[in-house]
């Protein structure tokens, strides 16, 4: 009997034991399977995330080459004198623009400190604040009072004629960038002639309208075209801020003349009743 007992609570230790283990086995099956299904979607993010990255990377490279590839399309042979006139008008625009802010100066303050010049130290000390100044401005105020020892009148002509001199320094070579403004489209038309020409004279060798024989004239015709427009407008925005420049500075010179003169006539009155 004892051996009987011993055979069957062995039997039923092993039985519970195999019941813990199953119900062990099935609670851990779903948090394996959760587990799984989130190591998946996190995968298929990456792969998602990777894919995205190498498009927008294959897009920017596209983009990036995409004007040299247009530009090799349409023929270097019209398309590199329009790039010429882009670099050249760039070129002179750029130039101008820093000689142009380099030129700009506080009006106002300037003339406050000639004249608080003239007033204390006379024409000399003038002369010297000019010097010291840079701008057409600056200049013109020192060819006046240069001149203004042979009268005021003499001061006045000196300084509507140097006047003249530095707004032809202020417009040099702007005029080359309104010659490549209207070059460049003209360039493009040109090619666009060209390309329609080579494409008619493919029609007539072959004898039949086909769009594969004029497909690489009318691409040619249009590419150039599309640059010279496109360097135009680039150029025309530059010239058109020189010019909005150049006009600001010829006003400040101008204003500046006006109060020089009236400072001189002051200046000669006073120096006359003393």
């Amino acid at each position: 009997m004892k051996r009987l007992f011993s055979i069957l609570a062995i039997t039923g230790l092993m039985t519970f034991g195999n019941v813990q283990a199953q119900d062990s086995t099935q609670a851990a099956a779903p948090a394996t399977e959760q587990v799984a299904d989130t190591t998946a979607t996190e995968a298929t993010t990456d792969e998602a995330t990777a894919t995205t990255d190498d498009a927008a990377a294959a897009e920017e490279v596209t983009f990036t080459q995409s004007m040299k590839k247009r530009f090799i399309e349409g023929d270097p042979i019209w398309m590199s004198p329009v790039l010429l006139c882009l670099i050249l008008g760039l070129a002179i625009a750029i130039e101008r623009i820093i000689y142009l802010n380099l030129s700009t100066i506080n009006t106002k303050k300037f003339v406050s400190e000639v004249e608080n010049a003239l007033n204390s130290g006379g024409i000399e000390a003038a002369k010297e604040v000019a010097k010291n100044t840079a701008g057409p401005v600056a200049s013109i105020f020192y060819q006046g009072l240069e001149r203004s020892s042979h009268g005021l009148e003499s001061a006045e002509k000196s300084i509507v004629a140097y006047g003249g001199v530095q707004m032809g320094q202020l417009e040099k070579n702007v005029s080359w960038v309104s010659l490549f403004i209207a070059l460049a489209p003209m360039l493009g038309f040109l090619g666009t002639v060209i390309g329609m020409i080579v494409a008619f004279d493919q029609i007539e060798s072959a004898g039949s309208m086909e769009p594969s024989l004029v497909a690489g004239g009318i691409k040619v015709a249009l590419l150039t075209t599309v640059f010279g427009l496109i360097v135009a407008m680039i150029l025309q925005v530059f010239y058109n801020y020189i010019t909005a420049k150049i006009d600001s500075i010829v006003n400040d010179m101008e204003d500046a003349s006006i109060s020089l003169v009236d400072m001189l006539s002051d200046y000669f009155k006073e120096k006359l009743n003393k």
